[in-house]
């Protein structure tokens, strides 16, 4: 990497530090990621978290090693409902194991090699019994027996852990107000953490992990209201198991107040900080609320509406504005904002005696085309429109006229447009004229596709 690439990356991923630091992110640790080459780069990583102030949880899982313990002493793993069947003899492997995983993690993250990207971290990591457990029970005529569920988690002592900048690392192993020890469900362990101590992020990691739909493509953003929809179709596929299970506590997480959860391939060297530290991150996630917001422009967009329409203009696509004007305009516009920046923009200038309002000047970022942002802003068109009393919306286009016919709008006549309209046209543009009813909308998105409105990472 250059010198100046590194400086812009260094730039580009200074927001993200600043909106991360002093917030909670819960991060499970599959067993599986933990037997995976690249756990000493997961700890590296999660060590830098820290040290960018962000408070971090660590749940670790411990499935393949517990099932490789009861290999050993020629004991087979029972499973059903998609739970293990811990009877006294697995409960005695998910102690020694999990005790192990514990161990060895905690030596990972207390590493500090001179040399090594863990130099000089001094992490403090903290564990404890912050988790009450109760025992699953007997469901359909199955015992689970030290299979155990969530209780109760202690959230002031998981708070005053994380005050003193200590990492809280939780094993899956939560204790009976009668003394007893249960095995838990390491995923659902996370998500209840996440949800008792109003985390910000739930992230899971794992080898291969990804969201994917019925098809099996992988699905990189979704509302809550579209990660449910997507749960319905799940649930009557087949050979779906690994997403359901994630999204299942995905849509439970946001539901009850997470605001986002990630989903990260562990097998991607350094996922996690190009999760969170890049604007489109590359796992997937589902959202409490829609990532992109649509909001009135402000003077302080003047310089990204320049940088979005510029090459539009010099394509002759849009008719140039001085920056004066943009600064005058700047009322009339929206913008879809993702991170603080402006990544679609529009105009609407009512002409309120006739009920008529003209869409103008709309552009999308060119890495930001085909993820729905048009559509949203077009929707957003038509409700304002409707909210001024205005019963049509109308464009001028030289090259997109087939994307606005698509949504509803027809040709017309420059006859139909306001008289102060008309005397602004440019004929030697000799742009079309087309109008729809505030009726029209956007085509529906598939739930789960890309081309729904909120495109891409929080990463905030």
């Amino acid at each position: 990497m250059t010198q100046l690439r590194y400086v812009d990356w260094f730039r580009a991923a200074a927001p993200y530090i600043h909106a991360h630091r002093g917030r909670t992110f819960v991060v499970h640790l599959s067993g599986e990621s933990l037997n995976a080459a690249s756990n000493a780069g997961i700890c590296t990583d999660l060590a830098l978290l820290r040290s960018l102030g962000v408070r971090l949880v660590l749940v670790h899982g411990a499935r393949p090693q517990i099932d490789q313990a009861l290999a050993a002493n020629g004991l087979q793993p029972r499973y059903a409902q998609g739970l293990r069947i811990t009877d006294a003899a697995a409960m005695q492997a998910v102690k020694e194991t999990v005790g192990a995983t514990h161990v060895e993690l905690e030596a990972r993250l207390s590493m500090g090699v001179a040399n090594s990207p863990m130099a000089g971290a001094h992490l403090e990591v903290v564990s404890g019994n912050v988790v009450t457990a109760r025992p699953l029970g007997i469901r359909d005529g199955i015992d689970f027996q030290f299979t155990g569920a969530v209780r109760r988690v202690d959230r002031a002592a998981v708070e005053r852990h994380l005050a003193t900048g200590a990492v809280v690392l939780v094993s899956p192993i939560g204790y009976s107000p009668t003394g007893e020890a249960f095995n838990l469900f390491s995923e659902d362990l996370a998500a209840a953490l996440a949800i008792e101590i109003h985390a910000a992020k739930l992230l899971y990691v794992a080898p291969g992990a990804s969201l994917n739909d019925v098809e099996g493509n992988a699905v990189r953003e979704l509302s809550l209201a579209d990660a449910r929809e997507l749960l319905k179709a799940l649930r009557h596929a087949e050979g779906v198991e690994p997403s359901l299970a994630l999204l299942e506590q995905a849509v439970h997480a946001c539901l009850h107040g997470v605001e986002r959860v990630q989903i990260v391939d562990a097998d991607i060297d350094g996922a996690l900080l190009l999760e969170l530290y890049t604007r489109d991150g590359l796992g997937g996630m589902v959202s409490a609320a829609p990532y992109d917001r649509v909001r009135r422009a402000k003077l302080e967009d003047v310089g990204g509406i320049l940088e979005l329409i510029e090459p539009l203009e010099r394509a002759g696509s849009l008719v140039r504005r001085s920056r004066e004007k943009l600064e005058n305009d700047i009322e009339n516009f929206l913008v879809v904002e993702r991170d603080g920046t402006a990544i679609a923009c529009a105009a609407l200038y009512p002409f309120i005696e006739d009920r008529l309002v003209e869409l103008a000047c709309l552009a999308v970022h060119d890495e930001y085309r085909n993820r729905g942002c048009g559509d949203l802003l077009f929707a957003t068109a038509i409700d304002e429109a409707r909210a001024l009393g205005a019963e049509r919306l109308f464009v001028l286009s030289t090259q997109a006229t087939h994307w606005f016919k698509e949504r509803g709008f027809h040709d017309t006549t420059l006859d139909e447009l306001p008289v102060a309209r008309q005397r602004l046209y440019n004929y030697q543009r000799g742009s079309k004229v087309l109008i729809c009813p505030v009726t029209a909308g956007p085509p529906p998105s598939r739930p789960g596709s890309r081309s729904s409105t909120h495109p891409r990472n929080d990463r905030y």
